[in-house]
């Protein structure tokens, strides 16, 4: 594959998926909620749900959506095989893109049509049908396009600014669903579905690697004397991810941070929402300083290497907890400006958790790439994606629920912080192989 070696081209490059990621948080924040009325205020429903009634049946509903997610997360790995080994005469990366970018947009428009107009069982295996379609699509479309990070750059300095422009368009597309979906839902009255079709137009940011990949035909196997690695069958594929024991203690490490960053995610306002705070601003300040806080972090890895710059953030983060803790039962008028304060030394972490679940696997698998000739670069996603949603599932699953069931909310940024200094101690066995990437070697 041809590699990029102009900023412009890495930064254009970096923004690439902002739109479909965009598709993927609408559709699991918003639509999967507007199939039902509980939740909503009386004056609100008519909005934030398509037709003002439920249109699935709760409990199968419920259930229906796990199978979805567990689809989700299981069927990784089989597609990362899948684009690793691709062969056609355009190549396997750009056609992969598309075997999944087409289903996935046509499955979102489909998702926004119910059959008919009440809770069925109808209904309900439909949009349970079409989100599964959706998520695997989805799947292959994203796990194509992170592994080409390992392929399209050439050093690991490169991979690093790469990761840090994929974090920063991350960090759009959350405020942006986060802030501006709720202010023309609540603010100029349109309809959620209405809200959908508006940002569909994004999507179409998944082209720019179809024009800017390019790599030899794959129809007959790996070209010779082609610097591309050649793919391998399915459990190769996987064992040669799983006994990179880097690699794995890696993602321990990384699934004990992201457990962290998922509970104060996805609940951070049940925290606040007995305060009266306003949460559009706290997630504000969290968000907004992440391009300038990134290169702060930048100059660490830089200076140091990535192991110093994630226990620099590790502890920012975790000290942006207990300030949370603290300010939560302090007057309106002090409790704001701490919060306003804690939430923007969480953006000094917030751009690196998303930032560097880019840059190590994606060195990883180049370096395995160079040192076996075997490609495996999607497989070290989607291992990853595994782990993550594990952690993810754990914390706002099991952990948000026993919280809020036994009173433990007010102490929820308390176990976050727990959570991200047990990261802190485990980056400190990283290997050489971790710890000193991105960091400049004076000649």
């Amino acid at each position: 594959m041809k590699t990029l070696t102009k900023k412009w081209q890495i930064i254009l490059y970096g923004c690439s998926g902002i739109g479909v990621n965009m598709l993927n948080m609408i559709v699991g924040s918003y639509l999967c909620s507007a199939l039902l009325t509980g939740g909503f205020a009386a004056e609100d429903v008519g909005y934030w749900t398509y037709t003002d009634k439920n249109l699935v049946i709760a409990g199968i509903w419920a259930t229906l959506i796990l199978v979805a997610k567990a689809i989700d997360g299981i069927i990784d790995i089989p597609l990362a095989s899948f684009t690793d080994n691709l062969k056609t005469r355009w190549g396997r990366r750009r056609p992969a893109i598309l075997i999944g970018y087409i289903p996935m947009i046509i499955a979102y428009l489909l998702f926004l049509i119910p059959l008919n107009n009440g809770s069925t069982v109808l209904n309900t295996v439909w949009f349970a049908s079409l989100l599964c379609l959706f998520y695997g699509a989805y799947t292959l479309t994203m796990v194509t396009y992170y592994a080409t990070f390992a392929e399209i750059l050439d050093n690991d300095q490169d991979r690093l600014f790469l990761s840090n422009v994929k974090s920063i368009c991350d960090v759009v597309y959350f405020s942006i669903s986060f802030a501006l979906v709720p202010v023309f839902v609540n603010v100029s009255r349109m309809n959620i579905r209405w809200v959908a079709l508006l940002f569909l137009p994004l999507a179409a940011s998944m082209f720019i690697p179809l024009f800017m990949i390019k790599e030899p035909s794959t129809k007959d196997g790996i070209p010779e004397g082609s610097k591309d690695a050649r793919g391998v069958n399915f459990i190769k594929s996987i064992t040669y991810s799983f006994r990179n024991k880097d690699f794995i203690y890696w993602m321990i490490c990384a699934s004990v941070m992201n457990f962290g960053l998922q509970l104060f995610l996805s609940g951070i306002n049940e925290y606040f929402s007995s305060t009266g705070l306003n949460m559009t601003l706290v997630m504000a300040s969290s968000f907004a300083p992440v391009p300038f806080t990134l290169q702060i972090y930048n100059k660490l890895v830089k200076k140091k290497g990535i192991k110093f710059g994630f226990q620099y953030c590790l502890l920012v983060y975790s000290f942006a907890m207990v300030l949370m803790f603290f300010c939560r039962n302090l007057p309106m008028n002090i409790m704001t400006p701490v919060a306003l304060v804690g939430g923007i030394i969480v953006s000094f972490a917030m751009g690196t958790f998303f930032s560097i679940t880019y840059t190590v696997p994606s060195q990883l698998a180049a370096d395995e790439n160079a040192r076996t000739g075997i490609c495996a670069s999607s497989m070290y996603f989607a291992v990853q994606g595994l782990f993550e949603g594990t952690a993810a599932g754990l914390a706002s699953g099991p952990m948000l629920v026993w919280l809020k069931q036994n009173g433990g909310i007010p102490y929820m940024t308390l176990v976050i912080a727990a959570a991200c200094m047990t990261a802190f101690v485990l980056a400190f066995f990283l290997p050489k192989s971790i710890a000193y990437m991105g960091k400049e070697h004076k000649e």
